[in-house]
């Protein structure tokens, strides 16, 4: 039992030290921008994971470790908003792949890709043709950034020069039966309204609606409970 208790002590500090190192490190680390933010994660889990279970390794040492993996990365960000000197030697820099239509074999062979990968890298981007690329930029995170030529680009309106009404993203007026106030006096509108417009979609009152989110043009969607 004891020994049961303490890796429940062990596992409830290792939490809550990864939990906090998480916020401090912040989005950049969730979104692993790069190789080394990827392995950097995995480090910190096996380490948090290991000091839960694994009573050979002292709690202190399992949290002076997480400390210190935790706090580089954060250094290493700070100084790389300093410096791109820094930046480029951490993170490294975007690499043109394909320049007007034509492949950089120097610039593949750097980065020790073959031409099946690349040619799989650009059929997610939706662009089969070599041809048809403008240029091809293989981020720090191993995406690739396509930009296809000016007459393989769909149209749109802009290049018709049709006027195009600005927009703005839906608003959720109603959630759960309650009203969202705060956009609802955002947008102009009153509870009388809204309550006219949630009762001619079949509602009786506000509760009787699970859902309702006004979009650009005006239009109100409403998801009653009872569909």
């Amino acid at each position: 039992m004891p020994e049961l208790v303490l890796i429940l002590l062990r596992s409830i500090a290792a939490f809550l030290i990864l939990f906090f190192m998480t916020r401090i490190m912040g989005k950049k680390q969730i979104s692993q921008l790069t190789f080394f933010d990827y392995c950097v994660g995995i480090t910190i889990g096996s380490i948090a994971a290991t000091m839960s279970v694994d009573q050979n390794v002292k709690a202190l040492n399992g949290m002076l470790s997480l400390f210190i993996w935790g706090l580089f990365p954060i250094l290493m960000a700070y100084f790389g908003m300093k410096s791109n000197a820094f930046a480029n030697l951490t993170d490294g820099k975007p690499t043109i792949l394909i320049q007007n239509g034509e492949i950089i074999e120097e610039n593949m062979k750097k980065n020790l890709l073959n031409l099946s990968e690349l040619m799989l890298l650009l059929r997610e981007k939706s662009a089969f043709n070599v041809s048809d690329v403008e240029m091809a930029v293989l981020e720090t995170n191993g995406e690739l950034s396509v930009l296809l030529k000016s007459d393989k680009q769909s149209i749109n309106a802009k290049m018709l020069n049709i006027p195009i009404k600005k927009e703005h993203g839906p608003h959720i007026l109603i959630l759960d039966g309650k009203i969202m106030e705060k956009s609802l006096i955002k947008l102009g509108y009153t509870d009388e309204w809204l309550l006219e417009e949630v009762q001619r979609q079949g509602a009786s009152k506000f509760e009787d609606v699970f859902f309702a989110q006004l979009d650009s043009s005006g239009e109100l969607y409403v998801d009653l409970y009872e569909d």
